[in-house]
């Protein structure tokens, strides 16, 4: 039976990367590969799906709000790939899972599992609610030698307290960094924050 992946991972972890190797290897051996993305990423173009190592692809199905996913068009695709998981409606989300029984294609999500809060996206909780297998795809601390579990934002410098949790185009505003970093950078934050309060 076919399966429904959610591989995660934060920023610089080389989700897409993998997910554009997995295309070429499945168009190696002639097999049809349909790769999906979310209409509101834009940051390479409306259509492109993007490595930061270079390498890139043209999405063949956009998906927003109002993407309905019918089972009967995806008949004779052997594997869809989605990027920027973490940003599909969670509707997207069972729709793509009900594609796995019928007709029977896997799946497989890349995405980040929570923003710079450490808050899990609306798509991303979906897909670890209905997932057959998660798996991540890991980084090392920007600071330390630690797994990177979190997606740290900086402003001049400084950890981010709040703001949106898209923020497109700003990717080097995020650093991967493990929890204690995470928490260690938005204390200090916090403090310096509070003390600006306290002046003003």
């Amino acid at each position: 039976m076919a399966k429904l992946y959610f591989r995660y991972g934060t920023m610089d972890s080389a989700k897409t990367l993998d997910l554009l190797s997995v295309a070429h290897n499945y168009r190696k051996q002639g097999k049809r590969v349909l790769l999906v993305k979310p209409r509101l990423d834009t940051r390479f173009g409306a259509t492109t799906i993007a490595s930061r190592s270079g390498l890139s692809a043209e999405a063949d199905l956009l998906v927003d709000d109002t993407t309905r996913l019918d089972p009967a068009e995806f008949a004779g695709i052997d594997c869809v790939l989605v990027d920027e998981a973490q940003f599909l409606p969670p509707r997207v989300v069972d729709e793509l899972r009900r594609i796995t029984i019928r007709p029977g294609v896997p799946v497989i999500c890349y995405g980040l599992r929570t923003d710079f809060q450490t808050r899990l996206f609306p798509g991303s909780a979906r897909l670890m609610e209905l997932a057959d297998a998660i798996e991540e795809v890991k980084v090392t601390c920007q600071y330390c030698g630690r797994k990177a579990t979190c997606n740290l934002r900086l402003v001049d410098g400084r950890a981010a307290l709040d703001g949106p949790s898209v923020l497109l185009g700003a990717d080097e505003q995020y650093v991967p960094v493990c929890w204690a970093h995470w928490d260690e950078a938005t204390r200090a934050a916090e403090r310096e924050r509070d003390a600006l309060r306290a002046v003003g």
